[in-house]
């Protein structure tokens, strides 16, 4: 008698039919391919799930194992593959079942429904219904499977805020917005939250210049001499004088407004102290803050030598709330301690307070903008190519690589120049790291022609977490790996012949230890096209922006 985990077949039907509604042909199916999953796994081991569908099979495994898709141990991935995989949950080991079609021909009715080869109400039900109770998971084949540690790492949340744009709950990992206000929401169309109804500054009382002798400014007086100067001739809560009318009139105000005239109260946040505070959260490690704005605005600086990243999302979140400001430099910029990062203020002279607590609790729980410090790199060089092997060609790629990994106070200890092959290539790749290099970089020997064996040879020396392929002009064919520790980096031959190329852009994310996932790889795309100008001005331009 057939089984499905533990149930009779007679029961399972029954189970389907209570879950689904009818009996959905792929439920069925995935039931048997859940059983084989399980029964070729361990006993009293914990596992996950992963789905490679959405079609009926997922049902199949929330029906008969505890992964459900609320509980976070079934993943559904949507691959249009009618597979599963059963996977430990600690270690990744695990099985894929998947309907193999060859193993399709002697299950005609089965094979007719799989593929859609007839309209449904051409189909043989009651057949299709017995050949799958005949067939079980005999038309399924079985793999061994490892699956990657991100789906291996069970994260918890950490916590929840509440989405500035939409109100909502969400849990804060997910960004400064919930996903739904960063644009992954399936809606056409849906009602907004109404724009918080205060009003856009307080009743403020004005005093003739003539009569503010004696006064303080309420905040910053700017004078402006085109060409010449732009600056604060008064700064916030300085004594006008007499002598200050007539260089106020000069400047073209008539009025001013005094701190003894003015006191809008708890509800009302000064520019000067909303400024201070939106520094404050938003600088991060290895960045500080002026502590004394100038004309309402405060400014974040390096406090280090580093690599500039940037929490765009919660700067594009805090800059969506009404009437607050941030603009800074770019992310993964090189800095020098002392370097302004960037500026932020308050736009009306009083903010409501309810508008600066809203940009605030956005700047809770992550700084916007951070300085990475960058490792001094022991650095190896390993030439690839039969032709420099030889002395056909100068290598001219080991004092390209030492020129640029210099810039930044690393140190080439070792290179060399290796044959297109790959055992050769692997020896050298070991000897470099024995010799203590933790940035291994490999130049050439990364395009499509069968000969280039870097990859393999690399493989070969033990790399791991191998990334071929960067959406980067120049640059398309770069690598990275890592050997245990040591970075590893896979230098395409255009860097003869271009100033600047991928390893310009990536060089700095490794010695700042930042990891690089094929995500980072692909934001790159956007602004990774170098012009090659005739006159190279990196880093002040556009490429890798």
């Amino acid at each position: 008698m057939k089984t499905i985990c533990g149930n009779t077949y007679e029961h399972y039907l029954d189970m389907v039919k209570n879950f689904h509604g009818h009996l959905a042909p792929g439920m069925l199916i995935g039931g048997f391919m859940v059983d084989a999953a399980v029964n070729n796994l361990p006993q009293g081991e914990f596992f996950d799930a992963v789905c490679e569908t959405r079609a009926c099979l997922p049902d199949a495994i929330q029906l008969l194992t505890p992964c459900t898709i609320g509980n976070g141990w079934l993943k559904i991935l949507n691959m249009g593959l009618f597979a599963l995989t059963m996977f430990e949950k600690f270690d990744g080991e695990g099985i894929r079942v998947y309907v193999d079609p060859p193993k399709l021909e002697p299950w005609p009715e089965i094979k007719s429904w799989f593929f859609k080869l007839k309209p449904k109400k051409e189909q043989n039900f009651e057949l299709l219904l017995k050949q799958i109770s005949d067939a079980g998971a005999d038309f399924c084949s079985l793999a061994k499977v490892q699956m990657k540690p991100e789906y291996v790492d069970h994260k918890r949340r950490k916590g929840f805020d509440i989405c500035r744009q939409c109100g909502e709950a969400y849990p804060w990992e997910d960004g400064s917005l919930c996903l739904s206000c960063q644009g992954q929401n399936p809606y056409v169309t849906a009602a907004k939250t109404p724009e918080l109804s205060i009003s856009p500054a307080p009743d403020l009382t004005a005093v003739n210049v003539e009569e503010s002798e004696g006064m303080h400014a309420l905040h910053d007086m700017t004078r402006i001499i085109p060409g010449e100067e732009k600056g604060p001739l008064y700064k916030k809560g300085q004594q006008l004088k007499g002598a200050d009318v007539c260089r106020l009139q000069k400047m073209g105000r008539t009025r001013v407004y005094t701190a003894e005239k003015n006191n809008p109260g708890a509800e009302w946040v000064h520019e000067d102290e909303a400024a201070l505070a939106f520094a404050k959260a938003m600088a991060g490690d290895g960045a500080a803050f002026t502590d004394n704005p100038r004309e309402g605005k405060a400014e974040i600086i390096a406090d280090r030598d580093g690599l500039l990243t940037v929490d765009v999302l919660a700067l594009e979140a805090f800059n969506s709330v009404l009437g607050v400001a941030c603009a800074g430099r770019h992310s993964h910029t090189v800095v020098k301690k002392g370097d302004k990062l960037a500026g932020t203020r308050a736009l009306p002279l009083y903010l409501h307070r309810q508008y600066f607590n809203q940009a605030m609790d956005g700047l809770v729980h992550r700084p916007v903008y951070q300085v990475h410090p960058m490792r001094q790199a022991k650095v190896g060089v390993l030439v690839t190519g039969t032709e420099v092997f030889q002395g056909l060609v100068q290598d001219k790629f080991t004092p390209i690589i030492q020129k640029k990994v210099e810039h930044y106070g690393s140190q080439v200890i070792c290179s060399d120049i290796v044959a297109d092959d790959r055992d050769a290539i692997s020896a050298c790749a070991k000897k470099f790291v024995e010799a203590g290099v933790d940035l291994l970089v490999t130049t050439a020997g990364l395009s499509v022609d069968p000969d280039d064996v870097t990859r393999l040879g690399l493989t070969d020396a033990g790399a791991e977490n191998l990334l071929y392929g960067a959406p980067i002009l120049p640059g398309n064919m770069t690598l990275l790996a890592n050997m245990g520790e040591t970075q590893v980096i896979g230098v395409p031959a255009c860097a003869l012949f271009h100033e600047r190329t991928s390893f310009d852009l990536l060089l700095p994310r490794l010695l700042a230890n930042l990891e690089i996932t094929r995500k980072d790889l692909a934001k790159m795309g956007h602004g990774a096209f170098c012009l090659d100008c005739k006159t190279c001005i990196y880093p002040r331009c556009g490429f890798g922006k």
